[in-house]
């Protein structure tokens, strides 16, 4: 049994971590306030450029870009989005095994990540890395997406990859977040869920013009929102993990805190024994 001395250190050391977990509960439900309205800001330009470009190739005029005609599938890129620092629960790990599943093969897999917990987790396990992005993940904004989207779009075209999923973590709400796999490249508007409208328009300087230009541009935007989704998602993981911890330090406490009192009045009950001995033995 621990004495009185090893217990109120335990208690002392369990109360500062629960000091240091309550600080950045604190820190991250002020965070996630933010996340959240980034999150629901990017909606509507994601949808508006989507549903232009669903226009445009619904024009009735063949479509020769080449990031909307499918190929022969010989290897795989994934950009993966996930975060730069730990304690945040389970977000991490549902992140990578989503990948690991969906990929199977890793041999025939390359990978775009964001985030210094997903590079050091698949260069362990010796999977190809064309690029990696740190110090971004907790506040990510547009010219991010857009440097993620001109090494995805060039490594397409070259033939580095015939098809590119992206993977983040898909924001609901605070108590709910959920690992998407969604298809990125080639582009593919039939899994879009958009309503499309038909109308006459022209367009200058043409309609091949502004359509790669739109391709590009939806390319941005998806990442975009998918960078935002993972931000609100590593946030809000954060601060359940350490609402949890916090919770689960009071109650560590509250236990040792008991069972220093029980060592305390065993020590008191023997000590009262000690002197009722020693005076009944000068008696």
């Amino acid at each position: 049994m621990p004495n009185a001395l090893d217990l109120r250190r335990r208690i002392k050391g369990v109360k500062n971590i629960q000091k240091i977990t309550q600080a950045m509960k604190m820190v991250a439900a002020v965070r996630l306030r933010k996340a959240q309205e980034r999150v629901k800001d990017s909606a509507p330009y994601y949808e508006g450029v989507l549903s232009m470009l669903c226009d445009l190739e619904n024009s009735g005029e063949d479509v020769t870009n080449p990031l909307f005609i499918p190929r022969e599938v010989k290897r795989t890129g994934y950009v993966v989005i996930g975060a730069d620092k730990g304690l945040a629960g389970s977000y991490g790990s549902n992140l990578v095994k989503a990948v690991q599943r969906h990929c199977g093969d890793k041999e025939n897999v390359s990978l775009v990540v964001v985030g210094r917990k997903v590079r050091d987790y698949f260069q362990r396990r010796k999977v190809a890395i064309d690029k990696a992005y740190i110090g971004i993940s907790e506040k990510p904004d547009y010219q991010n997406a857009r440097m993620i989207a001109e090494v995805t779009q060039a490594a397409y075209l070259a033939g580095g990859f015939d098809r590119v999923y992206l993977v983040y973590t898909r924001f609901f709400s605070p108590a709910m977040q959920q690992v998407a796999v969604e298809s990125l490249l080639p582009i593919n508007l039939t899994e879009q869920a958009v309503s499309r409208r038909v109308s006459a328009q022209i367009y200058e300087p043409s309609l091949v013009c502004v359509l790669d230009e739109m391709a590009v541009k939806w390319l941005e935007a998806a990442i975009y929102r998918a960078l935002v989704n993972a931000a609100a998602s590593e946030i809000a993981a954060r601060l359940n993990a350490m609402s949890l911890a916090t919770d689960n330090a009071q109650e560590l406490i509250s236990q040792l805190i008991l069972e220093y009192n029980k060592v305390r009045q065993a020590n008191i009950t023997r000590e009262i024994s000690e002197i009722v001995g020693g005076a009944e033995a000068l008696r």
